[in-house]
């Protein structure tokens, strides 16, 4: 497991705007001040979870982030063996975000290249650290990174409270394992990845923030620049700015109880030409909807339950799916959610009794249930551990009188191109294989 041993610092950059040249200045300022020298193979992950050129505009990294790294990288440290990489949204071909991003565009107009885990050729890493990942499977630009960049989105989280550099690592796992353990343990699985994804240096675009589903968020202007040499530092100062205290991060304290740091602001250095506090009182007051599901504006009724099995509230499982295809929905189709139908959606086992004789209950997840009494006027049963997003697009919301973004035509269209391109690679990964090797 690798451990900081150096000075813990933080540099926050005041920035407002998505100027590359004004980024670039910054970003090398930066590196420079934390002594640092990008060499070998340079790998760049960025946030990059979901896009849609209609309504998901705030979830990825900026493509005017990564050119202005990429640019600082060959122009000031004379770096050319640069791969971007990422593996987006689970079960959606990570090549529809990367265009619908403008990030390919941005790759292709570079000439960088920008690769989907998913289809790369991969190898089985033993964790030494992990209480649950005891073994991933490691892309090959991730493997062989010699040195490694995460840019981060800055975002309020709706189970996490924050997604920045810890919680990025999500996206360092394929889709086989990116859904094990997302669950009431998705705290621990977090920590578990930092032992392969742990950055040489963060860049995290703070400029607009997301707050709401953070895959569909709503823009927040920041105004700023997270550059670290140390992730759980970076993310204390990250967690602050958005209102919240460190050990109220689940990730965080899981973090720090495994050796990666303290959450001690004393511990760490914290400069630039803005301030935490001045950052934090810029969003005072912004809410985050879909965080708290009973703040929801609409006739739905919503009860958390627990994993039944460990007895805990299952927030990164289907009550994490519940909250995502809410935000969803409504990010598309503004105001769907209050004009759906009166029902009562149960996610987990319920502790207690849900009345409902003259509506629908819908029981989300295969443990989910009721302890007390159930009384609704039809029962639906979405199975799954956890129920997966796209399946309740697909097969939940019409029924509660919501409009669904999956049968938005030019939705289907771009998913079912993408998910053939890259059904190809994932199928032709041993193929290409031989080829390098023939090559070499």
């Amino acid at each position: 497991m690798k451990r900081f041993a150096g000075e813990r610092k933080v540099i926050i950059r005041r920035c407002d705007t998505y100027d590359k040249d004004i980024i670039r200045k910054i970003i090398k300022e930066g590196i420079d001040e934390l002594g640092l020298k990008p060499e070998g193979k340079i790998l760049i992950k960025p946030n990059i979870v979901t896009a849609n050129k209609e309504y998901i505009h705030h979830s990825f990294t900026a493509p005017a982030m990564l050119e202005a790294m990429v640019d600082s990288l060959r122009q000031d440290y004379r770096q050319e063996r640069i791969t971007i990489g990422e593996s987006g949204g689970i079960g959606m071909p990570s090549r529809m975000f990367f265009a619908e991003s403008g990030i390919r565009r941005m790759t292709d107009k570079l000439d960088v290249p920008l690769v989907d885990f998913n289809e790369e050729q991969a190898r089985v890493v033993l964790l030494e650290n992990a209480k649950l990942h005891k073994t991933m499977e490691v892309a090959k630009s991730l493997y062989e990174a010699e040195f490694k960049i995460w840019m981060p989105k800055l975002k309020f989280h709706i189970v996490t409270e924050i997604t920045n550099t810890l919680k990025l690592n999500i996206g360092i796992l394929n889709h086989r394992e990116r859904f094990l353990y997302h669950d009431d343990r998705l705290h621990q699985k977090i920590v578990d990845v930092l032992e392969v994804g742990y950055p040489d240096v963060i860049i995290s675009d703070a400029i607009t923030i997301g707050r709401g589903f953070e895959s569909s968020p709503y823009p927040v202007h920041l105004g700023a620049i997270l550059i670290s040499n140390e992730p759980l530092a970076c993310d204390m100062v990250a967690a602050k700015i958005l209102g919240y205290a460190p050990e109220a991060v689940l990730h965080l304290v899981e973090a720090r109880e495994r050796g990666y740091g303290s959450l001690d602001f004393d511990d760490i250095t914290v400069s630039g030409d803005i301030s935490v506090e001045a950052l934090a009182d810029r969003i005072k007051g912004v809410t985050s909807p879909f965080q708290d599901l009973s703040k929801l504006d609409s006739p739905l009724t919503f009860y958390e339950g627990i994993n039944i099995g460990s007895g805990n509230v299952c927030y990164g499982g289907c009550i994490c799916s519940i909250k995502g295809v809410l935000g969803t929905a409504e990010k598309k189709y503004p105001g769907t959610l209050k004009k759906a139908k009166k029902a009562a959606i149960v996610m987990g086992h319920y502790q207690g009794d849900v009345i409902h004789p003259d509506d629908i209950v819908v029981l989300v997840g295969t443990c989910a249930g009721v302890s007390g009494r159930l009384e609704a006027k039809k029962i639906i049963r979405m199975k799954g551990c956890p129920v997966k997003v796209k399946d309740l697009m697909l097969f939940l919301l019409f029924k509660l009188g919501i409009k669904s973004p999956a049968f938005d035509f030019r939705n289907l269209m771009l998913l079912m191109y993408y998910s053939f391109i890259s059904g190809w690679m994932k199928v032709t990964i041993p193929i290409r294989k031989r080829a390098r090797l023939e090559n070499n």
